[in-house]
């Protein structure tokens, strides 16, 4: 149970939930079809809910999850700790958690942010089997989905531009963020008028209403919109690529952050129009900074190697880290040893809060 307080740690790294009335409470530190449709999308009337208990009467034999880092840059704590959780709640059910590379981003993607990455991942123990899965080689495929689908008439060229979604999602008439149609029914007239744009590529969905039944969060209702399928300058988007490499590397449980459940309806949806089965998911609080902004670079040390400088190790980190989702782990050396521990049950709820106090001693 939960203590009411600011918590107090001998460590240079001093961490609290945040409740959701502002209070702190201390912490408690190619494309696969699948068999299994327990969790296929439905409508929200249809979908009975599931609950965080039902984890542990699922079917968990061989389940495959995964994490699946952009290499832009290092991997923080925030990062690590879902890391953690994923291949915890992987291992905990008798499977792996395997690793994809999410490198979309090639501007600012690099092997060597990717080989520092799956350093951290190693520090800590979180074992798997060699990456085979990098986005940036799997452009043809993802292109090939997409013809399909246009084959389907479920594709259109959109010509907005970020400005002219924005002002057009935050009139009266239209829902927020979410993408209002505006060139789903263009006229020729109007599509000539927009030639020298380059077109991003959108799905057509008419907009149906989806049930997120995630372990975690809970029941949530999401509205699908027309969402992009290719940005304007040809690279597939992230929903896309997202839905194709989970059913092709048979992820069957989707462990990650919860800013990420807003996009999950419409990843359910795609995941029903190509025949793939729709994995467990669990979205998982963020890690926040002591400004009680997400967790980032700007926070100072948040990194394995920043953290190393300071004179705290990756054991130490591990450790507080396993506090932080519930567990003891204060004689944790690798994440193995936590796995009969675990129960993401235990997960607390509330975002984890970040705070630096670095001592005299540490910083020497």
């Amino acid at each position: 149970d939960l203590v009411t307080g600011v918590q107090t740690c001998a460590l240079p790294i001093c961490l609290h939930q945040t409740d959701g009335d502002g209070s702190t409470t201390p912490d408690a530190f190619g494309p696969i079809a699948f068999e299994d449709h327990r969790h296929s999308g439905s409508s929200v009337e249809a979908h009975p809910p599931i609950s965080a208990e039902s984890v542990d009467e699922r079917e968990n034999e061989g389940v495959i999850g995964r994490f699946a880092p952009s290499p832009t840059g290092p991997l923080h704590v925030g990062n690590l700790r879902t890391a953690l959780i994923a291949w915890l709640h992987a291992r905990s059910g008798g499977g792996e958690m395997v690793v994809r590379i999410e490198d979309l981003d090639r501007a600012n993607s690099s092997r060597q942010n990717e080989e520092r990455q799956l350093a951290a991942l190693a520090a800590l123990g979180l074992d798997h089997e060699p990456v085979t899965v990098r986005q940036s080689e799997r452009f043809d495929i993802y292109r090939d989905v997409i013809a399909d689908l246009r084959r389907r008439d479920l594709v259109y060229e959109c010509y907005c531009t970020r400005r002219e979604i924005r002002e057009a999602v935050n009139a009266p008439h239209g829902p927020e963020l979410l993408y209002p149609g505006t060139c789903r029914t263009l006229t020729r007239s109007q599509l000539a008028e927009r030639a020298d744009r380059p077109a991003a590529l959108r799905l057509r969905t008419d907009s149906p209403t989806l049930r997120v039944d995630d372990v975690v969060a809970g029941p949530t209702d999401s509205v699908v919109d027309d969402f992009v399928l290719q940005r304007n300058d040809g690279v597939p988007a992230y929903n896309l690529a997202v839905v194709v490499d989970d059913a092709h590397q048979r992820v069957d449980e989707v462990v990650r952050g919860d800013d990420l459940l807003a996009s999950t309806g419409r990843q359910m949806h795609l995941q029903r129009l190509l025949g793939f089965s729709t994995p467990l998911y669990a979205h998982v609080p963020l890690v926040l900074g002591p400004d009680g902004e997400r967790l980032a670079k700007r926070h100072g040390a948040v990194t394995l190697d920043d953290l190393a400088e300071r004179g705290i190790d990756a054991v130490t980190v591990l450790r507080v880290l396993a506090r932080s989702i519930g567990l003891d782990g204060d004689a944790a050396i690798t994440a193995a040893d936590l796995v009969d521990e675990f129960d993401l049950g235990r997960l607390p709820r509330a975002p984890w809060v970040v705070h630096h106090e670095w001592t005299t001693s540490t910083q020497q």
